[in-house]
């Protein structure tokens, strides 16, 4: 009896001592968030036709690449998928043309500009470049706002 009842004890003890091993390592550990990368390449100028809204960038990236016209100039941009509001992801309805904020109604024409809802501002710009090898680079460390006039930064934008 006294024999099983010291066996338990080091059977215990043994669990509880993995178990604080295992706290200790989990604790040398970092907790890291990784991201996605700042720079990033999207394809080529040819691949987004004029008046279409890319859409595959918006779940990792956070940006919709979109070719269509700005003070009358036709021009590649990339779109922050961040309505100005109260920081919502809007929705492109595609049927309507426009970007929609599903939180507060925000409507936002096909190049960024707001146009109904609470939204006090238009959709921001990353910074675009032609790479090296041809494609279109995306850069979100930098970021245009139209209010601000950098809207007409030739980074904000590709003509070709």
């Amino acid at each position: 009896m006294f024999g099983s009842m010291l066996g338990l004890g080091y059977t215990c003890l043994a669990a509880a001592g993995g178990l604080w091993t295992l706290g200790l390592a989990r604790f040398m550990f970092p907790n890291i968030l990784t991201e996605p990368p700042s720079r990033f390449k999207v394809g080529f100028p040819s691949d987004f036709a004029l008046g279409k809204v890319e859409e595959k960038f918006k779940a990792q990236f956070g940006v919709w690449i979109v070719n269509t016209e700005y003070n009358g100039q036709p021009e590649i941009c990339a779109i922050r998928t961040v309505c100005t509001h109260l920081g919502c992801t809007p929705n492109w309805l595609e049927a309507e043309q426009k970007f929609k904020c599903p939180c507060h109604g925000s409507g936002f024409y096909k190049d960024g500009i707001n146009f109904e809802g609470p939204a006090p501002r238009p959709l921001e710009r990353y910074a675009i470049s032609l790479a090296d090898d041809g494609q279109l680079e995306v850069d979100k460390s930098k970021l245009f706002f139209e209010e601000m006039g950098q809207w007409v930064d030739p980074q904000s934008f590709y003509t070709g």
